[in-house]
């Protein structure tokens, strides 16, 4: 649906300049924008791409020349990618689900579903289940027996969420996120291998044979309200106790949370991040990509930590951590530098060595 510059800029509480009746009904990158998009350059640096597309309006950095530009209309976003935030939601149609329930559903006859809910076919919701009003349900997702799901939750095509699950207002579940499946808990009769080098740190007396015993969760999953689980993402339920993520939470494509972790409130979780078994996490702690976290630790509020790292043990709150094993980001950069300099000096040992055998 088209929209005017003024109104866009209205619901972006941003300034507006030129034709404010101007129409847009799409977004577009500089270069690519056609007469009847908004061109998105919110830095200087993407200037150059408005004189290759056929942009009449866009979205420019603040103090912009917009008639130097060739813009009949423009607007000034005060902080780049939040107004890119707050654009995109507004341009975004979303998926296309039919008001109502699709006859191709199965639904228990003891769930509950609230006003103005949206189920696609293919969706199965069992036994007890609540649904929260407007939720929107895509196709092939399912909802076990006894799950909670809040008001205007998302829930896009292939979803699961397993028995006893509760969540929150506002959740978006991506393709393929799996919420509530059984955490990986297993136990030897005698005493296993894993349990002997971790008291011994590496040392074995012999090698046993060993067969593995289930132990079954009996916990669920827990999380709060504005949560994002993306696609193919695993959040386990608890052994015991449920598996939480608090409020405001994002978590990324292909992140694996195990039994009974803890996150907080407003943390950022990116792709491919694995979380062991009974962490607890602070609140507003980023884990960038492939962040890997052992099991039985505390990560503090506000850490952060860079891509590829390995946290092995407690992480103090505010710490910036980088490398593996994880340490402050400014000792790693140094340990880099050195380990840069390991060749030359490799070679200077080796150079003094043949003057000191020379000489003797």
């Amino acid at each position: 649906m088209p929209h005017t510059i003024r109104n866009i800029a209205k619901a972006l509480n941003a300034e507006a300049e030129g034709n404010l009746d101007l129409m847009v009904g799409a977004t577009a990158e500089p270069a690519a924008a056609g007469p009847e998009d908004l061109a998105l350059a919110v830095d200087p640096k993407y200037a150059d791409g408005l004189a290759q597309g056929a942009a009449r309006a866009a979205m420019l950095w603040q103090g912009a020349d917009w008639r130097a530009l060739g813009l009949e209309a423009a607007i000034f976003a005060p902080r780049g990618r939040l107004s890119m935030a707050h654009l995109s939601r507004m341009m975004d149609p979303g998926p296309a689900i039919a008001p109502g329930i699709h006859p191709m559903t199965v639904i228990d006859p003891t769930a509950t579903i609230g006003d103005g809910a949206a189920i696609g076919p293919f969706v199965t919701i069992g036994a007890g289940a609540r649904i929260g009003a407007n939720a929107r349900i895509a196709p092939h997702a399912s909802i076990a027996e006894g799950a909670v799901i809040g008001d205007d939750a998302l829930i896009l095509n292939g979803a699961r969420i397993g028995a006893r699950v509760v969540i929150g207002d506002r959740f978006i579940a991506h393709p393929g996120a799996t919420i509530g499946g059984d955490g990986f808990s297993f136990v030897t009769p005698e005493v296993s291998g894993v349990e002997e080098i971790r008291h011994t740190l590496g040392l074995r007396e012999e090698i046993r044979k060993q067969e593995w015993v289930r132990i079954h969760s009996l916990g669920s999953v827990s999380i709060g309200d504005d949560v994002e689980v993306g696609v193919n993402s695993c959040i386990d339920r608890g052994t015991i106790r449920d598996t939480k993520v608090g409020n405001g939470t994002k978590i990324d494509n292909l992140v694996h949370l195990g039994h009974n972790v803890q996150v907080g409130r407003d943390c950022l979780l990116c792709a491919m991040v694995g979380v062991a078994g009974s962490v607890k996490i602070g609140d507003r702690v980023v884990l960038a990509g492939q962040v890997g976290v052992s099991d039985n630790i505390f990560i503090g509020d506000d850490v952060i930590a860079g891509g590829g790292t390995k946290i092995l043990s407690n992480a103090p709150a505010g710490r910036v951590l980088l490398g593996y094993p994880a340490v402050k980001m400014d000792l790693h950069i140094e340990m880099q530098k050195a380990l840069r300099r390991l060749p030359r000096l490799a070679k200077t040992v080796a150079e003094l060595q043949k003057t000191v055998a020379k000489d003797g």
